[in-house]
């Protein structure tokens, strides 16, 4: 019996209207299609259904929330625990509050709140439709392009703890920088306010087609990839960085740093997680070694490593 299955007998099934899978492979829901399977992976029917699984888990069971696995790379070991994701139907609507303001569920593409923006007149969101994630994962690393973060239109956050019980957040309780987002790693959100200024519906329009076209333009956007791999170490653009160490095009087996954009790691169809890893962490030592500047991650790794296959990371 399969340690997913193990633990799916310990939970009292009867209450949830969501789906469970035990042993469900990640590679199947992350952008870089690499990745063991977790335990077991939840996906709640909506925010009651969710609050209802959390009450009823055992407290030592690991719990793990992820998006739609574009920054995500999980390793080859898999994960421990449950891996919550949530469901378009039950967290992906966005509601027009009326007053310059919109509601948005955690499983929201950022692209499809910049779309309900432009059709409500609000401007301040069109960097949203220039990155491949949900709302969760924006609130959590304050998601930000073009010089606009997260942090400029969030009023207020929506979440579970660990326990089942529900919190809202305000803006400074989310204590936001560059990033990173202070709010308690336990906290999962379900939603968010946002609030922003009227501006006019082809200016807006204008600014996300310029998103587009730099998007299609610069960045890997057909590749099996995960969107920026290190944080730009202000005011230094990581790419800048790793050309100058000569590592655009670099491979390590089948990951390889993108031709065109080479902060972007790619998976050229045969990598597993254990090449991404090592590909990043070369990188991280060669741009030091060339320049004194240490990368830092922005791709979140998670998981167990394979036997016999750790990844040492870099430091100075």
């Amino acid at each position: 019996m399969t340690s997913g299955e193990t633990l799916l007998q310990g939970i009292d099934t009867t209450s949830i209207r969501g789906r469970l899978t035990a042993d469900a492979l990640m590679s199947k829901i992350t952008w870089f299609q690499v990745g063991g399977p977790a335990d077991l992976l939840f996906s709640p029917a909506d925010e009651e259904d969710l609050a209802t699984f959390l009450k009823g888990l055992p407290d030592d069971v690991p719990v793990l929330v992820v998006g739609i696995g574009s920054n995500l790379l999980v390793r080859d070991g898999g994960i421990d625990g449950v891996v919550i994701r949530l469901s378009g139907r039950g967290f992906g609507q966005v509601e027009n509050l009326g007053g310059n303001r919109l509601k948005a569920g955690a499983a929201v593409p950022d692209k499809r709140l910049a779309a309900a923006a432009l059709e409500a007149g609000l401007g301040g969101f069109s960097f949203y439709h220039g990155i491949p994630g949900a709302i969760g994962g924006a609130l959590r690393m304050n998601a930000g392009a073009n010089g606009t973060e997260t942090t400029d239109c969030v009023v207020e956050v929506q979440a579970l703890d660990r326990q089942g019980n529900r919190h809202i957040l305000s803006h400074a309780d989310m204590g936001y920088s560059y990033r990173h987002s202070q709010a308690d790693d336990g906290l999962i959100f379900t939603s968010a306010i946002f609030e922003s200024v009227p501006a006019d519906k082809a200016d807006i329009q204008k600014a996300m087609d310029e998103v587009q076209h730099h998007r299609e333009t610069v960045q890997p956007i057909r590749e099996k990839t995960g969107g920026s791999t290190f944080k730009n170490p202000v005011p230094l653009s990581s790419w800048k960085l790793i050309d100058e160490a000569g590592l655009r095009g670099f491979k390590t087996g089948g990951a390889q740093m993108s031709e065109m954009h080479c902060n972007f790691m790619i998976n050229t169809g045969t990598a597993t997680a254990y090449d991404l890893e090592t590909l990043g962490e070369t990188v991280r030592q060669r741009v030091f070694e060339k320049s004194g500047t240490l990368l830092e991650w922005e791709i979140k790794r998670l998981g167990r490593f394979e036997k016999g296959k750790s990844v040492r990371g870099f430091v100075p």
